[in-house]
């Protein structure tokens, strides 16, 4: 048997039957494998079993129906019918659900299914019959099992050029085989022989098909390279009238719109396309902004020269019709960015790691759900059990995190406690687990309440019969094998996986959502947080602060770092081993439970809520010591500094201020300095607001907030100066707010008015931490007067 790793996996209807098609990796290039006469399948209650039978030959004349050692989570016993292929089971499904029948896992893709229930997650072992093909090898009658294989996917970075009215200029590709512009128009002197001149667009597509045919990436991407690269694609070709064929063995490739103001989808055989901003998302990064260049500019420090959208536009077209090189240079540029964005936050080593963990796809945005089904499905199947569907009503929320009262104040010396990966480490400990909850209520029916452990709002889980804890368990354990040998992207991708569960569990688009199950494990934590906190308090230290799994602890004055590590060690043994003898003792229970010493805040203000004298709840600000360079920094969270509705100026003055009072600095000068300034117009580049429109324009009808007024006022111009519309869809905004109210930066025409910005961004900014040092900003913003 071969191994190989997953690329793409269809499913296929040929006459009669369905074949899967998956497209694989392997140490000896792309195979195509084949797997045969498969059957779709899907469950009814066994007691339909008559009524299904009676319908069955009109859909499909092979298709039947046989009883099972399965049963619902109600315990109904249920019956499996089988089909000969993918659409016939989709009548078939259409057929009984329009008798009122109920069915189960309909929804389960048969490509999928094959895979899960082999327990193939990415890596597999395959065997079958061979043949050479032009660039791949195809086995046909395969057959296939799990393995442990890591592949090394060969990817192109692609980016197009065009007019504003779609007409293609260019291609670039980069990749570690070739890299290239595929350029319409004429060769020029001297232009490097990177570029590949074509006569007119339909020949640049025909140029492109013959680079993925000869150098065969496996992976695509690029920077919204679905929805706008080969969106465009996709039409060109479609006005030419041909296909195009991008996929493995010349396969043509396939689109599909998602629908309004939703992302289409690219199908590629044996090749799967990566968008970088859906990726790095998936990956939990965020930004700013998601252009090309913020991204760039944030990561790697460098950027695109042309930001400015029209501008870009217009020195594009200028470019293309007179100098076609620096057309080339920026479009090859792109490309490079990309594949240094992904370098630098080993993206596709996220992913691959990812798929080979739960098997979904290399290119599932998100797929928190789709992980936990693959990996519990055929767990389930195993156990006697089909999945329940989703729940379309009765739908009961379950509790959030726990966040304490908060405790306002300028503090010297705060320590945060953090448990680690508290909601992994409760399902672990308490046993939490959608199978044990069933067989839980099972034993509790039965009289053998000893043999579960109780849960909140109604929920018991069986101690011995789930698979749960066990998973995270195996999780838990790589993730720490791969920190230890410096494996970032593998303990990413774990990280993830492990903290996705609780949410797929308290998620309706979830099929095993149960609030019994989300709440045992919210409410449980809601449980150890305050038992934390009074096992703290009963050393002689003030809590004053807590937030889902982190508990922050004043020491009551000023402490040296070795001090304040030695008193953190000591609360983290006192509550760890706490927690192990009371689970132990109470529930019989081994304790997975693990609080750490994470932090030690030399100063740290808790503000209160703006206009209040009451705490305030995920906002805080730090100033902590590296314990290696010995240098300070500043922590932010929840504040202004932090979040993308505050302008430039309020962030650099947060930063400035929140130093000096952290060093014990004087600060009346500075603000005064600061009004000053800003007064004078010495700051008017970093007052710009940049926001985003969620919806379309023309959906802001009652409230109309100024990034809207702005972005009207925006497009209003555009259509004057004949200038595409760039707004109606959504988008980002950049704006300043004037004498006259909120007004676009490209269409700048009132002055500036500074007092808004004095008294929404700096006095707010200021008023959050001057009264715990005696000041008040009103006082210090007034102008310095003269004796005379």
């Amino acid at each position: 048997m071969q191994q190989g790793f997953v690329i793409t996996r269809q499913q296929r209807d040929r006459g009669q039957t369905t074949s899967i098609i998956l497209w694989l990796s392997t140490p000896d290039g792309p195979v195509k494998l084949c797997v045969d006469d498969q059957q779709s399948v899907f469950f009814v209650p066994q007691e339909e079993k008559a009524r299904v039978d009676a319908l069955l030959p009109s859909v499909d004349p092979h298709a039947y129906c046989k009883a099972v050692s399965l049963s619902t989570f109600q315990h109904t016993p249920v019956a499996a019918c089988y089909f000969s292929s993918v659409k016939r089971a989709q009548e078939g499904q259409r057929v009984i659900s329009g008798a009122a029948i109920p069915l189960y896992e309909g929804d389960i893709r048969l490509a999928d299914r094959y895979l899960m229930e082999r327990y193939i997650c990415g890596s597999l072992l395959f065997t079958g019959q061979a043949r050479q093909r032009q660039g791949y090898l195809e086995v046909t009658q395969g057959k296939a099992k799990q393995a442990d294989y890591t592949p090394t996917l060969h990817h192109v970075s692609l980016d197009i050029e065009c007019s504003q009215k779609g007409q293609l200029y260019s291609v670039g590709l980069a990749s570690e085989k070739d890299s290239r512009v595929i350029m319409v128009g004429t060769p020029e002197d001297n232009a490097p022989d990177w570029i590949e001149w074509v006569d007119n667009e339909e020949a640049l597509l025909g140029a492109l098909e013959r680079w993925f045919a000869y150098y065969d990436p496996d992976v695509v991407v690029g920077w919204n390279v679905i929805d706008f690269d080969f969106r465009l694609l996709m039409k060109r070709a479609q006005a030419y009238q041909r296909d195009l064929r991008l996929g493995r063995g010349g396969e043509r490739a396939y689109w599909r719109d998602g629908g309004s103001n939703k992302s289409g989808f690219i199908s590629l055989s044996g090749r799967v396309v990566i968008d970088g901003i859906d990726a790095l998302k998936t990956a939990t990064y965020g930004f700013r902004s998601w252009a090309l260049e913020a991204v760039a500019q944030t990561l790697l420090g460098e950027g695109k020269a042309i930001d400015n959208p029209h501008d870009r536009m217009a020195s594009i077209n200028r470019m293309f019709h007179h100098d076609k090189v620096a057309l080339a240079t920026y479009n090859l540029q792109d490309c490079v960015l990309v594949n240094r964005i992904f370098a630098h936050t080993h993206l596709l080593d996220f992913l691959i790691e990812r798929s080979r963990l739960t098997g979904v796809e290399l290119d599932r945005v998100g797929g928190s759900v789709a992980a936990f089904t693959n990996l519990f499905l055929p767990r389930l199947h195993r156990s006697g059990y089909v999945a329940p569907n989703l729940a379309s009503e009765g739908w009961i929320a379950s509790p959030g995190g726990y966040v304490m009262d908060s405790k306002p104040g300028l503090y010297h010396s705060v320590l945060v406690l953090d448990f680690k990966s508290l909601y992994p480490s409760i399902i672990r400990t308490f046993l939490i687990d959608p199978l044990g909850l069933i067989e839980g209520l099972k034993a509790q029916e039965t009289g053998e309440e000893a043999k579960t452990v109780p849960g909140f709002r109604g929920g018991v889980f069986h101690r011995e019969k789930h698979y749960l804890p066990a998973l995270i368990d195996d999780l838990w354990q790589a993730r720490d094998r791969a920190k230890k040998a410096g494996e970032k992207a593998f303990s990413q991708a774990i990280k993830i996986i492990m903290n996705s569960f609780y949410g797929v569990l308290g998620s309706q688009g979830c099929r095993f959502f149960d609030h019994r199950l989300a709440s045992s494990i919210t409410m449980r934590g809601h449980e150890i947080m305050k038992t934390t906190r009074e096992l703290i308090e009963a050393q002689g230290f003030e809590v004053i602060y807590g937030d889902t799994d982190s508990t922050f602890v004043s020491l009551g004055g000023e402490k040296s770092s070795e001090q304040a590590d030695q008193i953190g060690q000591h609360l983290v043994s006192e509550v760890n081993g706490w927690w192990q003898a009371h689970l132990s003792d109470t529930y019989g229970l081994d304790s997975a439970l693990d609080i750490e010493y994470e932090t030690h805040y030399q100063r740290f203000l808790m503000p209160t809520i703006r206009g209040q004298e009451t705490g305030s709840k995920k906002r805080y600000a730090g100033r902590v010591i590296d314990r290696q360079s010995g240098e300070s920094r500043l922590v932010f969270k929840g504040l202004e500094t932090v979040r993308t509705d505050w302008t430039p100026l309020a962030q650099t003055f947060q930063k400035q201020l929140y130093q000096r009072v952290f060093d014990g600095d004087e600060v009346d000068g500075f603000i005064r300095e600061i009004v000053e300034r800003t007064n004078q117009g010495e700051h008017d580049d970093a007052l710009v607001y940049r926001k985003r429109l969620r919806r379309p324009l023309a959906e802001y009808q009652k409230n109309v907030p100024p990034h809207v007024r702005a972005a009207r006022m925006a497009e209003s111009e555009n259509q004057k100066r004949g200038r595409p519309a760039q707004y109606q869809r959504g988008g980002w905004i950049e704006y300043v707010i004037t004498v006259n109210g909120p007004e676009p930066c490209d269409y700048l025409r009132s002055p500036i008015d500074y007092q808004h910005y004095i008294d929404k961004q700096l006095k707010p900014i200021a008023d959050g931490i001057l009264p715990f040092i005696g000041k008040e900003f009103d006082t210090l913003a007034l102008p310095q007067l003269g004796l005379f």
